[in-house]
């Protein structure tokens, strides 16, 4: 035990607490009562360390590593997210620091609300990184999402995330599995259960109405899941895209020129008859306006040079599961492409277009 809390940089006594609110239990005890920490141990150790290296509360912690539905590669990707969130917030206060004694240094002075706008809640416009920051309600595409909705009143939100496209005049409810996004919904949202889409923890027709927004790609069982949506709502709205069309895949230039990885990411998963044949119901397409609010993959279709930024790409799943290498690479090159006029020229086209179809679909029943 000395020996994991020496390498681990935390104290025995720490491990002793751990251990007593069932945080870190050690999975064997030697003859003469020492705890003894496996190899799995160590891992959870590892990451109980780094959430609370980041500022996590040890009940927020325990959420976090108890997450079924997360694994160690999860973990580590989640991680990697947040560390990189933390050192762009860090640079970009550095750079407002460094802003500001320049600024000194010339006899000047910022205004108050400069300061404010710099340290403040503007900051987190600028760097972006939390995923709250740049996945928001995109007013147009809510519109057609809670048109379908009609007239329920009551609304089951399913891997509800932080909380975009809640309706605030219906009653919703909210389904999350990862303690990550729950400890994200802002004050005054929708009651969050802790659930996967697969097992819903509701009698059958408990609600109006089942939504879904942007998630059904990362449950285990996607034609599960909306089985189970159907089961408890009589209306169901799913938002998300169609895996079996490669016009569009052709048509946008991210994944045509720069990441054709991500047709790999396609493999298996449900067609879109199979999404729609789940919950009885059709499928309308739904095109992506140029200025989209909300920054998912495909919103920057017209503006490339957002697929650069950092906290753009952390923020969606695409970039993480493509792997940094491919990451990089498209990076790289459409940073040239940019530079060069390249993709100007090869995308002259997309300039006189306010919307454009990139394979989302819109799911009713």
């Amino acid at each position: 035990m000395g020996r994991v809390a020496e390498l681990a940089g935390v104290s025995v006594r720490t491990l002793h607490h751990y251990d007593e609110i069932g945080l870190l239990r050690p999975s064997a005890r030697t003859f003469a009562g020492y705890r003894a920490y496996s190899a799995g141990d160590v891992e959870r150790l590892r990451e109980v360390l780094a959430y609370r290296r980041l500022g996590f509360g040890l009940r927020e912690i325990a959420d976090l590593v108890d997450d079924p539905a997360t694994d160690a590669v999860a973990h580590l990707r989640r991680l990697r997210g947040l560390l990189l969130e933390q050192r762009d917030r860090a640079a970009a206060m550095v750079k407002a620091i460094d802003r500001e004694l320049e600024a000194r240094a010339m006899g000047l002075r910022t205004s108050p609300e400069e300061q404010l706008q710099v340290f403040g809640a503007q900051l987190y416009d600028t760097i972006g990184s939390a995923y709250p920051a740049t996945r928001r309600t995109e007013p147009r595409i809510a519109a057609r999402i809670w048109g379908a909705l009609g007239d329920a009143q009551t609304v089951l939100n399913v891997g509800a995330g932080t909380g975009s496209y809640e309706p605030p005049d219906r009653d919703v409810t909210a389904v999350e599995p990862s303690a990550v996004m729950r400890a994200q919904r802002p004050p005054g949202a929708a009651a969050c259960v802790a659930a996967g889409a697969e097992s819903l923890p509701f009698e059958d027709q408990s609600f109006d109405a089942a939504m879904a927004v942007s998630t059904v790609h990362h449950w285990p069982d996607p034609v599960a899941g909306l089985r189970e949506m159907r089961r408890v709502a009589r209306r169901v709205v799913v938002f998300t895209y169609d895996a079996d069309n490669t016009g569009w895949r052709e048509r946008f230039w991210l994944t045509r020129d720069y990441l054709p990885e991500f047709a790999d990411l396609l493999i298996g998963w449900p067609s879109l008859a199979d999404l729609t044949q789940a919950i009885g119901g059709r499928a309308e397409p739904v095109l992506v306006p140029w200025d989209c609010a909300d920054r998912f993959f495909e919103a920057h279709w017209r503006r490339p040079q957002a697929y650069l930024a950092e906290h753009v790409r952390r923020a969606v799943s695409v970039w993480t599961r493509v792997g940094p290498q491919a990451e990089q690479r498209a990076v790289d090159e459409l940073r040239n492409d940019l530079t060069s006029g390249r993709w100007a020229e090869r995308n002259r086209d997309l300039v006189a277009l306010d919307t454009a179809e990139l394979g989302l679909r819109l799911l009713v029943a």
